[in-house]
């Protein structure tokens, strides 16, 4: 948090604020550190223009002169963007509180373009699940890990945090806890159950995560959670792999979740069912992914629409 020489107040509020995120809201440790980080650098910097600032400080004209001052910083439009909106959400859980502060409508956010999807063909997605080579324990994992994330979206950290005894293997499904606390039922494809149910049938250890490391000695004393594959080491693998079968997309775990829903589309699913899916809070998130089918489509009736030309 920001020196003994910055407002108690605001510092307090702050750390009320990040224990709301995490009690009530169940936002995640990512969620609450990018928060805390965005908010103490707008104080930090409101301490340097007024000595012991409070919550009354910040204004219309405070919060345009932070935004000039993260511009000269050279963060772009999307990194002051979620500045503002961590500010926002600050504001209106300060007015919930009955805390006479700034209307956080009265803040704008910037406009940024749209965002841009990335995702993998049905040809690329085959030729990523085929790279790992089955030889080794090592390589039957990363082939279950990729089969898994083709086949459920699951987001990166979602995969990392489950227990091989949450799989139901009859049903191919499992439940799952995502951002914000959401649950929701995800269900394997029959090839990402098999490569799974192969990955566990050749592991002699006693460790609850589904995913673990291989490399190096094992120690059977060695807690679950140090065993547990962490989301960088998925990112890492899936690298790898990329590279390996020379993909022209850099692909990452969340290539895997986009390459996902770009399919279900794309093969008729409703925009309803895959934000069910994908556990988005909001369709608007989802619908990022009609464009890149719209696009399919019209790629589509372009080239087998012969009459039209």
């Amino acid at each position: 948090m920001p020196s003994q020489n910055n407002s108690s107040e605001i510092v307090k509020k702050i750390d009320d604020f990040l224990d709301y995120l995490a009690v009530e809201r169940g936002s995640s440790p990512l969620t609450i550190r990018n928060y805390r980080h965005y908010l103490t650098r707008l104080l930090i910097w409101l301490n340097t223009k007024k000595e012991n600032a409070k919550l009354k400080d910040i204004n219309q004209d405070i919060v345009h002169d932070f935004r000039l001052h993260l511009t000269k910083l050279g963060l772009g439009r999307k990194t002051q963007g979620y500045h503002a909106i961590a500010l926002r959400s600050f504001l209106k859980w300060l007015l919930k509180n009955d805390i006479d502060v700034m209307e956080p409508t009265k803040i704008d956010l910037p406009k940024v373009p749209d965002r841009q999807v990335k995702f993998l063909t049905g040809e690329q997605v085959d030729r990523l699940l085929n790279a790992p080579t089955l030889s080794d324990i090592q390589g039957i994992r990363d082939k279950a890990i990729l089969e898994v994330l083709f086949s459920t979206g699951l987001r990166v950290s979602e995969l990392t945090s489950l227990n091989r005894d949450k799989i139901d293997f009859n049903r191919r499904e499992f439940g799952i806890t995502g951002k914000g606390g959401r649950a929701r039922v995800v269900f394997l494809s029959s090839r990402a159950s098999e490569y799974l149910k192969k990955y566990l049938d050749n592991r002699k250890d006693h460790f609850k995560p589904l995913f673990i490391r291989h490399k190096g000695k094992i120690d059977p004393t060695t807690s679950d959670e140090k065993m547990r594959l962490t989301p960088r080491s998925v990112e890492r693998l899936i690298k790898k792999y990329v590279k390996k079968v020379k993909l022209p997309i850099d692909a990452t775990p969340h290539t895997m979740r986009h390459s996902y829903a770009t399919d279900l589309l794309i093969a008729g699913a409703d925009i309803r069912s895959v934000q069910e899916m994908l556990g988005h809070k909001n369709i608007s998130t989802t619908q990022i992914y009609t464009h890149v089918t719209n696009k399919q489509l019209k790629d589509i009736h372009e080239t087998f629409h012969g009459r039209g030309k």
